[in-house]
């Protein structure tokens, strides 16, 4: 029998103006009950579907079609690879997002009805004045905030490099996490070749199969799981593996990402993706030669590692700025292009 996960720690009834504040302390995961409760697109989702579309038709202005992946009933709603990995199992298509809300409605009472599922939609392009009739203040420097439409839906488990705070506004949402160095015991695919963008977990969370994923249950044993309704919210610490579930007919998620770095700094998923190329088909001795070095230089990096070298000498030993990645950046780039 496998093991059950555990319950992400929950913080009942928090003043959403407490929220700025705990956000920069957070390194793990936590459910906010009723977080975002006083919202009046959560207030409506509470009555009716209907309400809640109608709720979000008012912000559509209709200039742009939105993005809707599509997936047979047989998909069960896991937006997915298809049987041997050649391709996916949906297709996506532009489509007016008022079409989509009442496509929504019309299979609502469906048993088994197609797939439908709008993902990561830019909440302020499509849906301007939503945030400020729906307020949430992060205190946190340009976050991008998203939107999530659809009926039942499971997304296989993935991570982002962002913080992320995810708010239900309609439905319900089954989330599972597991910290990051679960990575060996999710059997994650394909780094170039996603579903939606990010490396997924291969296992079916509803039926696993232990035989071709053996180690899935050492991960469900570090996992927490929480199923949040409307008006909760659940806070994802960057890199945390995260599996999402819509469970309703209609499910509507507001979610946040955001870094708190300087805007100079680039994406790590450049530097794995260049150690790739670079490392990783490298003799064993050459390779722990270079993790002595990344080690130095990288993961435990700190004044020790240039106090021996003059101020003016240290080039890309001295903390960096702006300037100093910009120039750091021109230099990899020479250097690519041979």
């Amino acid at each position: 029998m496998s093991p059950l996960p555990g319950p992400i720690d929950e913080i009942p009834d928090l003043d959403p103006a407490q929220l700025p504040a705990l956000l920069r302390s957070w390194t793990t995961p936590k459910v906010l009950r009723g977080l975002v409760a006083h919202w009046p697109m959560v207030t409506a989702a509470r009555d009716s579907a209907a309400a809640a579309v109608a709720h979000l038709k008012q912000f559509d202005h209709g200039r742009m079609p939105v993005t809707a992946t599509t997936a047979a009933p047989q998909a069960q709603g896991r937006i997915f690879y298809n049987e041997d990995m050649t391709g996916f199992n949906f297709r996506r298509e532009q489509i007016a997002l008022r079409v989509v809300l009442d496509t929504l409605l019309k299979y609502q009472a469906e048993p088994a009805p197609p797939t439908i599922y709008v993902a990561s939609t830019t909440l302020d392009s499509f849906l301007p004045g939503f945030a400020a009739a729906n307020p949430l203040a992060l205190g946190v420097d340009e976050p991008l905030t998203s939107i999530w439409i659809g009926n039942r839906s499971r997304i296989a488990a993935h991570q982002d490099v962002p913080d992320n705070l995810a708010c239900v506004a309609a439905g319900r949402r089954r989330v599972t996490l597991f910290p990051p160095d679960q990575i060996d015991n999710l059997y994650i695919g394909p780094l170039d070749f996603t579903p939606a963008g990010q490396a997924v977990s291969l296992v079916d969370f509803a039926s696993p199969d232990l035989q071709r994923f053996p180690r899935f249950p050492v991960a469900l044993a570090q996992a927490q799981v929480a199923e949040l309704g409307p008006g909760d919210a659940v806070f994802i610490p960057s890199l945390w593996w995260h599996h999402m579930e819509g469970l309703d007919a209609f499910n509507v998620l507001v979610n946040s990402w955001w870094r708190p770095v300087p805007a100079w700094m680039d994406a790590p998923m450049n530097a794995l993706m260049l150690a790739m190329l670079a490392l990783r088909e490298l003799p064993p001795g050459q390779r722990a030669h270079w993790r002595a070095l990344f080690d130095h230089y990288v993961f435990e990096a700190d004044a020790g590692t240039h106090a021996h070298i003059p101020a003016h000498a240290r080039g890309v030993l001295a903390p960096l700025d702006a300037t100093t990645a910009g120039n750091v950046r021109s230099v990899l780039r020479r250097r690519l292009e041979r």
